[in-house]
């Protein structure tokens, strides 16, 4: 009898979209997701391209959707530790780490207030501080608090929440605990994260208060981010008057990511559009190689371009320079149309990151094969794990959510083989 069950690792976009059409196509399906939250980093991006719609809509949807259907289960704080066996009959074991808040936890806030210690917002990039115990955005699923517990045992104050909370909510002393799961199939949809900005020292990045990155950028134009939607200088908060993309930071590049992260071009359009809507004056430079925006998002582009105080210079920068008296970053470059090198002065400058994927740092435990940037390469491992999404290659949201609707297929097909 075929074990119809599958594991969906990665609670983002793709393992959500996995998970939801495996689920309703009849399959028991586990989700396991490393942070406190589903959604992934989509829930990081303050709009969509090139509709510019918020994505909290149509992720409220598919949380619904999960809400409802009895099949889904989900595990945040949950890693895989070991995977052992077959295609239609893998032994998986997941380590869930402690959230040190229960289900008693009602949302009252109190804890919040009592709470001490601030830490750096891993949602908004540590561009600002939150409580130790907090929410992890204010859109969360599931919508508890969870406390980081490292910071309040260093700062000795671990049972304060606990103090205040009359619902007996708090528990320091939470320990992570061991599950182990019987599949017949598994997708591996653990995401991306953002090239190491810090890799690119001819840029400044982590050395000039100025310089920040596209995803960035992306939660500054956020009204629940860490400026309240205005983009603004980081060093002194001043509105700007002028600002610089840089396309290709660390992509395209033999020392640092070799693949093309193909959403860049268009995120950092995206952003010229934000910059305009706040700063209708505003110069805006794009720093480029090529303009990727293929297909549907080439009218996007044409959009954009046409926009007054947009320009595109086609030539890559290489090197940015501060001016320590005000802040303000110089930007040298080749203007290959030119045929000469610049240097322009900036109020802010944006580094367009490319996308690394997760596997690059947190292999899969099991024989799989990847390629030179870290990327799983499909169909060349253990069968019955199934990629989808960004571990195989970049993708924008639209075209992740079709390649894990395909993945589900393929794991669906698995457990059915492995009978």
């Amino acid at each position: 009898m075929a074990n119809k069950s599958i594991l969906v690792v990665g609670g983002g976009i793709s393992g959500i979209t996995a998970a939801l059409e495996a689920a309703e196509a009849g399959c028991e399906v586990y989700i396991a997701e490393k942070n406190p939250y589903l959604g992934g980093r989509v829930t990081q991006i303050n709009q969509y391209f090139p509709k510019l719609c918020p994505p909290n809509c149509g992720l409220e949807i598919n949380f619904q959707r999960i809400r409802n259907n009895p099949r889904i289960n989900f595990f945040t704080l949950a890693e895989v530790e070991n995977i052992s066996g077959q295609e239609g009959n893998f032994d998986v074991t997941l380590k869930i780490n402690p959230r040190y808040v229960n289900d008693n936890c009602t949302g009252c806030g109190k804890c919040v207030e009592a709470c001490p210690v601030e830490v750096d917002n891993p949602f908004n990039y540590g561009m600002n501080k939150i409580k130790a115990i907090h929410l992890p955005h204010d859109f969360a699923f599931p919508m508890k608090y969870v406390i980081k517990a490292d910071a309040c045992k260093e700062a000795g104050c671990a049972g304060k929440c606990a103090e205040v909370c009359e619902y007996k909510a708090i528990e320091p002393d939470m320990q992570s605990k061991t599950m182990n799961l019987n599949v017949g199939a598994i997708v591996w949809a653990t995401g991306w994260n953002p090239y190491d900005a810090n890799k690119l020292s001819y840029y400044g990045f982590g050395r000039f208060k100025n310089v920040v990155t596209n995803v960035m950028l992306e939660r500054m134009a956020a009204m629940n981010g860490p400026t309240g939607g205005k983009i603004v200088r980081p060093s002194d908060g001043k509105e700007i008057k002028s600002i610089a993309f840089v396309q290709c930071a660390g992509s395209r590049d033999e020392n640092h990511l070799k693949a093309c992260s193909s959403v860049c071009c268009l995120a950092s359009l995206k952003h010229a559009t934000y910059v305009r809507e706040q700063y209708p004056d505003a110069e805006i430079s794009i720093y480029y190689i090529d303009i990727r925006a293929r297909g549907k998002y080439e009218d996007f582009f044409t959009k954009v371009q046409e926009e007054a105080n947009v320009t595109l210079i086609k030539g890559k920068a290489g090197e940015i320079e501060e001016d320590q008296t005000n802040g303000q970053l110089v930007v040298i470059a080749e203007d290959q149309e030119a045929k000469q090198v610049t240097r322009k002065s900036y109020d802010l400058v944006v580094l367009a990151t490319g996308m690394a994927p997760s596997t690059a740092t947190a292999a899969i435990p099991a024989d799989m094969a990847y390629d030179e940037d870290g990327f799983v390469v499909p169909g060349a491992g253990t069968a019955g794990i199934v990629v989808a999404g960004c571990v195989k290659n970049p993708l924008d949201v639209a075209s992740a959510v079709r390649d894990a609707t395909a993945a589900a297929l393929k794991a669906i097909q698995s457990t059915v083989r492995g009978q």
